[in-house]
């Protein structure tokens, strides 16, 4: 097995592309250790030491390093895990864990809609989905849809994405350009 690695817009984050799926369906992101106890792969990989943090996307396992970690000392450690976890078979989250179970919309921090924007909530979900999300997955990372009110759409950026020095450009310039051109209800896209 190969694993091959790209750079992000974020310096911190590298993509690990495994060569085969790692999420079915959905995303996964983990902040912290305890948010990792739901996964034997993100586990291993915040045992590290230098890592804070790890998303898994449709393909690929995003890692961000911790200030001043040189990605030369931590690559080889990280491929190392990867390999092992993908070579045995092994579970990407631990039996039962509620922790593992990504449903879109329904995360922490989602702030709803008004039932009268029904239409133009699916129109911007549609939008995220057929060429928001394949284009931020694309650099490691992925955008969540969290509301929509009076105009504004609210979305979370994840991955090697939410903490990327040009994540605040993406989602003005590029996000909020795209979704304001096919949906003129929308007049703003804020970071929730």
């Amino acid at each position: 097995m190969f694993i091959e690695t790209e750079t992000t817009p974020n310096p911190a984050t590298l993509k690990f592309l495994p060569g085969r799926e790692v999420m079915p369906a959905n995303t996964r992101e983990f902040a912290n250790e305890e948010d990792a106890a739901a996964s034997p792969l993100a586990e291993a990989l915040f045992s590290l030491g230098d890592v804070t943090g790890v998303f898994f996307g449709r393909d690929f396992v995003a890692v961000t390093a911790g200030p001043g970690v040189e990605w030369s000392t931590l690559k080889p450690q990280v491929v190392g895990i990867l390999l092992d976890h993908f070579v045995s078979g092994a579970p990407l989250f631990h039996a039962g864990s509620a922790s593992a179970i990504t449903v879109p919309g329904d995360e922490e921090g989602h702030l709803g809609h008004a039932a009268e924007d029904e239409d133009i909530v699916a129109q911007i979900l549609d939008l995220l989905e057929t060429r928001i999300r394949p284009a931020v997955a694309n650099d490691g990372g992925d955008v969540a849809f969290r509301g929509f009110r009076e105009g504004v759409v609210y979305l979370a950026m994840q991955g090697a994405c939410s903490g990327c020095p040009s994540s605040a450009a993406t989602l003005k310039q590029g996000i909020e350009s795209l979704i304001r051109h096919y949906v003129p209800e929308v007049s703003e896209v804020r970071a929730a």
